[in-house]
């Protein structure tokens, strides 16, 4: 560490600060979890490296410029903040009775189908994956799976057991599994309750996953047997909601709330999709199903409001298509999709530092 006595700033005083500033996965220290690297103080300019995991990989640069301001508040005699970012390597630990592998087991779920819900669940893995968080898809849809499609890999071969573990299907390195890749096409499921809890507990036990930040689970819509064996056999970190703007969507969403409280599985928040439609010729707004539905339901369910996604002619083009992540190619849509993915990881941020404080996780070098 350099210091400059001039500024009446030293390493240790810059540090005291440090302290308080918390990690936004974990909710702890910066300092205490060894994420301040490089720590340089001359004059009235601060240097320093911090590590983020890449869980809060959405939140990077929204942190980094939340740590510059926050310095700069604290103490008057600094000027100028320079950080830099590097990835902290923080493994997640086995979850549940299922042994997965994951910090952030996520199910988007809907009161009612033809909302999108599948659709939305793609998207949030993908834009997770593509802010640098390590994500797994399960589409637990057993009914009516459609991420295959979405994804364009109805066609790959149904995977074969290895070391008695499946391999999941990985889409651009993502891994990915669902009923869909077991079925030929067109066939139907008929299950009752005991067979939906196998086939869950043993999707999440017996797919090779490896190590995931986040695995985002495509629920069937409704309020049926799937969400009570997730509560079951592993800790869901939460759920998201996907509905549309108009009433008797809106209804169905509430449902599919109380459902999720009532097995324990907190609200992360609601998604409004097919929020308007605006024509990309002459700019105008058409609200074909309403708007702001999902943000008044929201604010008098005391649930957090994640953004709101167009109705986009893009979306459907890209999901019959099989290019699910040419959402993100659209200049309307992609922007849409990327804050709804930041605005889910702050939420489980916020939720981080409410929680009292525990013991420390290790710290790795």
């Amino acid at each position: 560490m350099v210091t400059d006595p001039s500024s009446g700033l030293t390493p240790a005083t810059v540090e005291a600060v440090l302290d308080e500033f918390k990690d936004p996965e974990t909710g702890l220290s910066i300092v205490g979890q060894g994420q301040v690297h490089d720590l340089v103080v001359e004059g009235h300019t601060a240097a320093l490296t911090l590590a983020l995991a890449t869980h809060s990989a959405p939140l990077w640069e929204e942190t980094r410029q939340r740590l510059a301001d926050y310095l700069r508040a604290r103490l008057p005699g600094l000027k100028e903040v320079r950080i830099a970012l590097r990835e902290h390597p923080r493994p997640p630990q086995k979850l549940g009775q299922v042994g997965l592998t994951a910090k952030s087991v996520i199910a988007v779920g809907s009161g009612k189908g033809g909302v999108g819900k599948s659709t939305l669940a793609v998207a949030l893995a993908l834009g997770l994956k593509r802010a640098g968080s390590k994500v797994g898809l399960l589409d637990t849809d057993v009914y009516g799976p459609s991420v295959p499609h979405l994804l364009g890999l109805e066609n790959v071969p149904p995977p074969q057991i290895v070391e008695g573990k499946v391999p999941p299907v990985l889409c651009d390195g993502m891994p990915v599994m669902s009923m869909g890749f077991l079925l030929p096409p067109g066939k139907a499921v008929i299950w009752r309750g005991p067979m939906l809890h196998s086939y869950v507990t043993q999707f999440l036990r017996d797919v090779a996953w490896g190590e995931l930040d986040y695995l985002i689970i495509d629920m069937p819509p409704g309020t049926g047997d799937v969400a009570l064996s997730l509560s079951q056999v592993l800790p869901l970190s939460g759920a998201v909601i996907v509905c549309t703007p108009q009433e008797v969507a809106l209804l169905d969403a509430v449902r599919a709330i109380s459902m999720f409280r009532t097995v324990n599985i907190p609200i992360l928040g609601i998604i409004e999709n097919m929020s308007g439609f605006v024509c990309e010729q002459c700019g105008r707004r058409y609200d074909i199903f309403g708007s702001g539905g999902a943000r008044r339901k929201a604010e008098e369910l005391n649930v957090p409001f994640l953004g709101e996604v167009p109705l986009n002619m893009q979306i459907r083009t890209g999901g019959d298509a099989g290019r699910a992540a040419a959402y993100f190619e659209h200049p309307v849509v992609g922007p849409a999709l990327e804050k709804i993915v930041a605005s889910l990881v702050r939420v489980l941020a916020q939720m981080a530092a409410a929680r009292p404080p525990g013991l420390q996780l290790p710290v790795l070098k």
